[in-house]
């Protein structure tokens, strides 16, 4: 949990709110990729990027 709370007292101290879904959509692309490496769909999604 050291870098989620490090992000986010970097956010809290130099106001800078606006990383936050940019944050958050990286951290989501990231676990779709991972979840879907083995998968049947991994062709599909590869083709969206």
């Amino acid at each position: 949990m050291g870098l989620p709370s490090e992000l986010w007292r970097f956010m809290r101290v130099r106001k800078k709110y606006w990383l936050a879904p940019i944050l958050v959509v990286m951290f989501l692309l990231g676990g779709l990729l991972v979840l879907a490496k083995g998968s049947a769909i991994a062709p599909f999604i590869y083709t969206l990027f």
